[in-house]
């Protein structure tokens, strides 16, 4: 089965490959089911490719965005506040704290990103521990009970360490264009190597 690569849209099988199959098509009956050889009709493969527009573009920027740290300081602000520390219940206080932050920068990521009151007991002394060294929060990742630093590595900075925070670009879409890619590619060789579109099999 040589491959063939001057008309690559064309067939990908050199002529002896591709009368093998034509021979083999018109010998299977494939249990009475009688199967052409048609190209995919274009009104589906446009279907197909706005479907994969419009759920990158609907989701956009929902998948594979991480937790970081920033997003929870004004949390752990103002638990610390006596307002906060009044209220003895903790579904009541952890809404009092969701009021005090609203209209913030990150109120989409808090959404996406809910904590309860006991979670922020948890990180909270880790995230002080971040803002008395004065550190860029947005470097820092909240995985579980842990804040850790983020496993991202950007251009330099000024000061000559890595930015470790997550590319806009980076947002879950890497890896579901590269097993996109990876289909598609996948499908159109198999289709290519098949005899052309411009051969009907007879069907006995």
């Amino acid at each position: 089965m040589a491959w063939k690569l001057d008309k690559p849209l064309h067939t990908l099988s050199d002529e002896a490959s591709n009368e093998a199959d034509k021979a083999l098509w018109e010998k299977e009956d494939l249990g009475g089911m009688t199967e052409d050889n048609n190209r995919m009709p274009m009104p589906v493969v446009w279907l197909v490719a706005l479907t994969i527009i419009t759920a990158f573009a609907v989701t956009f920027p929902l998948w594979g965005q991480r937790p970081t740290a920033a997003i929870y300081a004004g949390y752990v602000k103002a638990m610390n506040s006596p307002e906060v520390m009044a209220i003895q219940d903790d579904n009541a206080a952890m809404k009092r704290i969701m009021q005090m932050n609203i209209g913030g920068p990150n109120d989409a990521k808090l959404e996406r990103h809910p904590v309860t009151m006991d979670d922020l007991r948890i990180i909270k002394p880790q995230i002080e521990a971040l803002m008395a060294k004065g550190v860029d929060m947005e470097e820092y990742t909240v995985v579980g009970d842990h804040v850790v630093l983020a496993n991202f590595e950007g251009n330099k900075k000024a000061d000559g360490t890595v930015e470790r925070k997550q590319p806009w670009w980076d947002t879950g879409y890497l890896v579901d264009i590269f097993y996109l890619s990876y289909f598609f590619i996948g499908v159109t060789i198999l289709i290519k190597r098949l005899p052309p579109h411009t051969w009907q099999p007879k069907h006995h």
